[in-house]
């Protein structure tokens, strides 16, 4: 689990774009997972995206005319999964993430903590090898954050994920095994490989 931290405007964000093929870096080559994510047409970077890595956003994005199992079985029904298999598989991670029992409410009837809840298990119901995580606990209050976090922590560990976490919360950040920090277009280690 890797945290990258830095200040506000230093490219974090712009950085987990560039990981996750969203955004093409105008220097340099950029690999992941053996692949050359810079050589990718548009229609190879989106199923890089749905197959190889998940991504949380600071705000959960998630489609408010869904339940939250819609809204989780997006991805696969994205790649052409059928449809009863993609909600068994959305049910399965809504009871992973702790709310089984919210699986039919749509997103404006969740609380904050519970629409990244959602927002994680959509990101890893195509069990990714990658999350990417940009402040996934930033628009929360500190105990929500910190159930969101542990949550992170302990999925990162069950199912074996390599995880990039861009946080402002330096107590997340030193929970992870390495950090890293962006600055003047530079990251150096703070933490970790040592």
């Amino acid at each position: 689990m890797v945290a990258i931290v830095g200040e506000s405007g230093a490219g974090k964000s712009t950085l987990l774009h560039i990981m996750a093929a969203l955004d093409t870096a105008t220097a340099g080559q950029v690999w992941c997972g053996g692949r050359l994510l810079n050589e990718m047409d548009a229609g190879e970077a989106a199923d890089f995206r749905n197959r190889e890595l998940g991504y949380v956003w600071q705000a959960h994005y998630l489609l408010p005319e869904f339940t939250a199992a819609e809204n989780v079985a997006m991805p696969l029904l994205a790649r052409g999964d059928r449809k009863p298999a993609a909600m068994k598989a959305a049910r399965e991670w809504l009871h992973e993430v702790g709310l089984a029992h919210r699986e039919e409410h749509r997103a404006g009837e969740l609380s904050g903590g519970e629409q990244q809840r959602v927002a994680l298990a959509r990101a890893l119901v195509a069990r990714p090898k990658l999350l990417l995580a940009d402040e996934p606990t930033g628009n929360l209050d500190n105990r929500t954050a910190e159930s969101v976090f542990q949550l992170i922590e302990r999925l990162h560990e069950q199912h074996h994920l390599t995880s990039v976490l861009v946080t402002h919360n330096t107590a997340f950040a030193a929970r992870c095994g390495r950090v890293l920090r962006l600055d003047s277009g530079s990251l150096q280690q703070v933490k970790g490989n040592e």
